[in-house]
């Protein structure tokens, strides 16, 4: 039975076990799904029964039985339609809690993008099965009695389930191996400060000086890492929270150009037509926001 939408839930609320590091929901019914949202960290989602429609980054999906649905922090989600006997596992980590445990390793880069580009992978059935089992321990270790070594066994769990996860990626995408050369560590700081910073800065100073390196050095890494400029994928970033905020029908234009810290409406005008070929506001009437 769908709950009311007086009865829906947070997520907290819904979860199964929650905290500031990690949580786990296997119920999505009586969720509040209003809008489109994004994930504060990282999630992955496992439909283990029926199906359901949703946009990523204004791409609609289709997930249905075996599919694994990966979310990034830089990605806006909105539900569009979910099955009466839709059912998942979920495990969401934070952004702080991912780094302290390395999960992304040295390749973050090669892994974003394929994931911007393919949000869902079609798990074989051993594989959903193995994606079950993780989930099941984790939730007998997260909710049971705690332990002595309780953190290291989580860390340890969890590191487990990435090398399993980077198994099924290299069953359908070449993934370079890791490297842990110093550009490499600067690249992906730059990419979690573009990821948390909100609103954007948008001068590759703010970055470079935030990192203790020069803005050539900073652009030089880029272009080796990602192929792009870090100016590039400022913008790229900037223009992923302007077309997010243009998706939210209670802001108005001025409090968007506000909340994103451009000094002006007609600045704000000029970098949108620039990047995304019309105005905001045309742009809101072309998507019948």
């Amino acid at each position: 039975m769908i709950a009311k939408d007086s009865d829906k839930k947070s997520l907290e609320e819904a979860a199964i076990y929650c905290d500031n590091l990690i949580m786990l929901i296997d119920d999505v019914q009586d969720i509040k799904t209003e809008g489109t949202s994004r994930p504060a960290g990282y999630a992955t989602i496992l439909c283990t029964q029926g199906h359901a429609d949703i946009y990523i980054d204004n791409k609609l999906h289709k997930v249905g039985v075996n599919d694994l649905l990966t979310c990034q922090p830089s990605q806006f989600i909105k539900t569009e339609q979910i099955s009466a006997d839709f059912r998942c596992h979920i495990i969401g980590m934070s952004l702080q809690y991912v780094k302290q445990i390395n999960l992304t390793g040295g390749n973050i880069w090669d892994i974003k993008l394929f994931f911007d580009q393919n949000p869902i992978i079609h798990l074989l059935p051993e594989e959903a099965s193995v994606f079950c089992q993780y989930y099941d321990l984790l939730v007998s270790k997260l909710t049971g009695r705690h332990i002595k070594y309780h953190k290291e066994l989580m860390e340890a769990l969890l590191k487990a389930f990435a090398y399993e996860f980077r198994d099924v990626l290299e069953r359908v995408v070449s993934v370079k191996p890791p490297t842990y050369t110093s550009g490499q560590h600067i690249f992906k700081e730059f990419l979690e400060l573009l990821s948390t910073s909100r609103p954007k800065p948008r001068a590759v100073a703010f970055y470079s000086d935030r990192l203790c390196i020069t803005p050539k050095y900073l652009s030089a890494v880029c272009k080796e890492a990602s192929g792009q400029t870090a100016s590039e994928l400022i913008n790229q970033y900037v223009v992923k929270d302007i077309v997010y905020l243009l998706h939210q029908p209670d802001k108005s234009i001025k409090d968007i150009a506000f909340e994103l810290d451009f000094p002006n409406l007609s600045f704000f005008g000029k970098y949108v037509k620039k990047h995304l070929g019309m105005s905001p506001k045309m742009y809101r009437k072309e998507n019948k926001l």
